[in-house]
Order: structure tokens, then C-alpha cells, then sequence
């Protein structure tokens, strides 16, 4: 019998050289670790027909050594055959099988689905559970290296019975959930019952906080500052002062224009880059002078764009640079060095674009640019909210509200300017260049914000659709 030994730091290895000599076909004897590696007894194929038992031989009395003692010769008569050792069956050598785990599909195809029952767990021998952990590493490079008869198998198709079983947990998941959303919404409506009888101030402000066009997680905590004992004019005091300690407002422009720098101007198309680009432009020109700014406009997808901004450089007397990609820009904002001021003027592109991804690499990639986020006082919060979470970063300083003269509330956006962090440099009202840009005034943007509608519109709340709406928020 042919038994090789093959020794390798790892089973791995010890495996791969067996292979290499004996074949994928070969019969693993024994694998243990020894120091240094791991040791594996293997045989080939071919020569497991000489694993038998040794051929019983003729029992002859051992030949009597000259230097024996007496008495032993004594004790062995001369007619009786000498005693045997008892018979030892001969070891059976049986092929080796690496461990399979068997999966509940698995099982499901070949046992069939009734019988997959869960069988109880049995004790690990004390052998197993001493045995070293590289015997432990071996086996699953054991399992590879065998034929995998399983795969080879066809497959049966799915069991209808567990579709069916999917199907039904899904149904029961959704259920469960609709019931939690209920409950929790049923809840939020006792609370907002319980705060009108025992705060109606702050209720009465909850409610108009919500009409103004706050999100319900804004209003909540804007309200948490009112005392129960307020009355309605006392919490919209409350309210007030703590809107306008949340609230981020550059009231002087010095940060930005004084200071310089390069600025790139994003937002979603049609929020006014470009005449907020010229805008701004304006101002550093009055403070600095035409030759201390330039301007550069990357938007090539718009029909007249860079024609509109180099309108507003001849009138202004700045350069405008038109470029198309990452590498122009880069190396037009080196030639830039000396100027005090680069505004860039970009794509506007939907806040769900891929291409927004790109436009931030592209800026980041260019040097120090910060940007400017332009948010459209129109639209409504949850829209503002996924604009500022799409073009969120480190190197987004503020925001500009446009078209203020255009919402009737200003509530979404200062609501999401002051969830997102974002300190709001300027307000648009209009198209005028450079007349309808201003600073942010506090006053005016909290009026703008908290007056309550006083039309009679189909979007005004009354108290008990402000319930629905904060228990539906609160439930959310």
C-alpha cells in the first residue's frame, strides 16, 4: 500500500500538492495538525483494492531460543499448538467524504418538504470539541476540493407550498404595519386633543406653525420652548424669538464679497444661476472694481446660456470663460490666481441626477471652490429637502433664496434652511441686475414665515385638519 505524506503550512497547500501528484480522484486517509502545519495521509485511487487484510499465515511454534529458561520450554508441550492473540477484524478503509451543510432548500429538494422538521441538537464529543482549530480550517478546503455531485444534479422546480408561505408573510408584515401606523397616529390624535385642553396657546400655535407650511417635525420642536400657562400671543412670542435663534442670516455682505474668493453657483434648472451670478458680480464690481472679478460659466446644455452671461460681462465690464470639463476648469482657475473674486456659473440639472455627483467631483476637483446652494422659495419643503440632501457637502457654504416675491409663505424654505444647517447669504425678488438681490433681513423673512393665511383658500388648516396633519406627521 502506497500511502503518501504530505506536509504544507496550510490544508490548502497540503491539498493543492496532493492533487497535483495523486489527482482530484485520490483517498484523504487522515489529516491532523502537527507543528508547524498541517499533515494529510492520502493513497491513489488505484490501490484502494489493496486496502484488505493480511493473508493468515501457518502457525509454527516459535523456534526455542538456546538461552531460554527451562520452565518456558517446559510449558510449551511438543503436541499442542502455541496460543493465538485474538483475531482483530481488519481495518475497513471506506472513501473519504467531506463534510456537506446541508441547507433547507437543500433539503427540501432531496428529502421533500415534509420532511424538514427541526431535529434536536446533539452533544459534540469531547474529541471533536478538543480538536485543533487548523483540523477545523482543513475541512472547508477539504469540501471544495471534492466532486460536487449535487450541483451536477437537476433541480426540481420550487415547491408551490413555500411561494405560498412568502406570500403570506409579506401580507401579514404589511398588515402588522398598517396596524402600527394607525396606532400611532391614533395616539399622536389624543395627544393633540390633550395639548388643546390643557395648552391651548401652544395647540393654537402648533396649529398655525403647520399652516404656515412647516414640517411637523419643525413645528414640534419649535413649540417645545411654550409653556402650558402661554397664551396664544405669549407662545407666538416663544415661537418667534426660537425661530430666529435657529435661523442662519449673513447680515453683512463682507464675508463674501470683502473676503473673495471662488464661488460655483449650483441648484435645480430654473432657480436663477445665471442672474444671481450677475447679480452678485454687480456688487463686487461697485466694492472692487471690473478688474478684480471674472466669471465662468460651465452650462453648455442650454440653448443662449453663455451667450446670457457674456450679455451681463460686457455690460459689467468682467471676462466671462466658457469651459467644458474638469482639466479646462482646473487650469482656467489657475490663471484666475490674481483676480479678488471667480463666480462659476453652472448646469442646472434635476436635484435625482447622476450628473450631480459629477458636478460636485468636478468642482472639488478643481481647486478651492465653494458653492452657493439656490433654493426656489416656491416649491414646496419636502422638495427643498431633497434638493439640499442631494447637493449637500463640506464645501457647500449657504444658500440663496430666489423668487421670494413669487411664495406666498416663506415657511418651507427658512423651515428647511434652518433643518439643514444652511446659512442663507442672500434673497432674490426679482430679475433686475443688480437691484433685486438683498441681504437676508431676519425680521422680514420670520413675518414672511409665521403670518398665518388670511384668505380663505383650500389649503388653509382649520384646527381639526392640523390634528390630522400632526398626528399623520407623528406618525411617520
Amino acid at each position: 500500500m502506497n500511502v503518501k505524506r504530505y506536509f504544507a503550512p496550510t490544508a490548502r497547500e497540503a491539498l493543492r500538492a496532493l492533487k497535483a501528484e495523486l489527482g482530484a480522484d485520490a483517498i484523504v486517509l487522515s489529516n491532523r495538525a502537527v507543528e508547524g502545519g498541517v499533515e494529510i495521509l492520502a493513497l491513489p485511487a488505484d490501490e484502494v483494492g489493496a486496502v484488505t487484510a493480511p493473508p493468515r499465515r501457518e502457525e509454527r511454534p516459535a523456534p526455542v531460543s538456546e538461552h531460554e529458561d527451562e520452565d518456558c520450554r517446559v510449558s510449551l508441550g511438543a503436541t499442542r499448538a502455541p496460543a493465538r492473540p485474538a483475531e482483530r477484524p481488519a481495518p475497513r478503509i471506506r472513501p473519504f467524504e467531506p463534510p456537506r451543510m446541508e441547507t433547507p432548500d437543500y433539503i427540501i429538494r432531496r428529502r421533500g418538504y415534509e420532511d424538514v422538521a427541526p431535529q434536536p441538537s446533539r452533544p459534540a464529543p469531547r474529541a471533536e470539541a478538543a480538536a485543533p482549530r487548523a483540523v477545523e480550517r482543513a475541512q472547508p478546503v477539504m469540501a471544495e476540493s471534492a466532486p460536487a455531485r449535487v450541483a451536477a444534479e437537476p433541480r426540481p422546480a420550487e415547491d408551490p407550498r413555500i411561494a405560498e408561505l412568502q406570500a403570506a408573510n409579506a401580507r401579514l408584515m404589511a398588515e402588522l404595519s398598517g396596524i402600527r401606523g394607525m396606532i400611532e397616529r391614533q395616539l399622536a390624535a389624543f395627544a393633540w386633543g390633550d395639548t388643546r385642553r390643557n395648552a391651548p396657546g401652544r395647540a393654537e400655535v402648533l396649529g398655525e406653525l403647520l399652516d404656515a407650511g412647516f414640517s411637523t417635525r419643525l413645528a414640534r420642536k419649535l413649540v417645545e420652548c411654550v409653556d402650558d400657562t402661554y397664551s396664544a400671543d405669549e407662545a407666538r412670542a416663544a415661537v418667534r424669538a426660537a425661530l430666529g435663534r435657529d435661523l442662519r442670516a449673513m447680515s453683512s455682505d463682507a464675508d463674501l464679497i470683502d473676503r473673495g474668493g471662488v464661488y460655483a453657483l449650483v441648484g435645480p434648472t430654473g432657480v436663477g444661476k445665471t442672474t444671481t451670478t450677475a447679480k452678485i458680480a454687480a456688487r463686487c464690481v461697485v466694492r472692487h472694481g471690473a478688474d478684480k472679478i471674472a466669471l465662468i460659466t460651465t452650462d453648455g446644455y442650454r440653448i443662449g446660456a453663455q451667450e446670457q452671461l457674456r450679455i451681463y460681462g460686457r455690460i459689467l465690464g468682467v471676462p466671462v470663460f466658457p469651459v467644458r470639463d474638469a482639466s479646462e476648469l482646473r487650469q482656467t482657475i489657475a490663471e484666475l490666481r490674481g483676480k479678488h473674486m471667480v463666480l462659476i456659473d453652472t448646469v442646472g440639472m434635476c436635484q435625482r441626477d447622476e450628473m450631480v455627483m459629477k458636478q460636485a467631483a468636478m468642482l472639488s476637483g478643481a481647486g478651492d471652490v465653494r458653492r452657493l446652494l439656490l433654493l426656489n422659495a416656491t416649491s414646496s419643503g419636502e422638495t427643498l429637502d431633497d434638493v439640499i440632501q442631494a447637493w449637500k457637502g463640506p464645501d457647500l457654504a449657504g444658500c440663496v433664496l430666489t423668487k421670494v416675491d413669487e411664495a406666498v409663505s416663506l415657511a418651507p424654505a427658512v423651515g428647511a434652511a434652518i433643518s439643514s444647517g444652511l446659512e442663507v447669504f442672500y434673497v432674490t425678488n426679482g430679475q433686475r441686475v443688480p437691484e433685486d438681490l438683498h441681504l437676508p433681513n431676519r425680521a422680514y423673512l420670520l413675518h414672511r414665515s409665521l403670518n398665518a393665511r388670511v384668505r380663505d383658500t383650500a389649503w388653509k388648516l382649520d384646527a381639526e385638519e392640523a390634528a390630522l396633519k400632526f398626528a399623520a406627521g407623528a406618525g411617520a
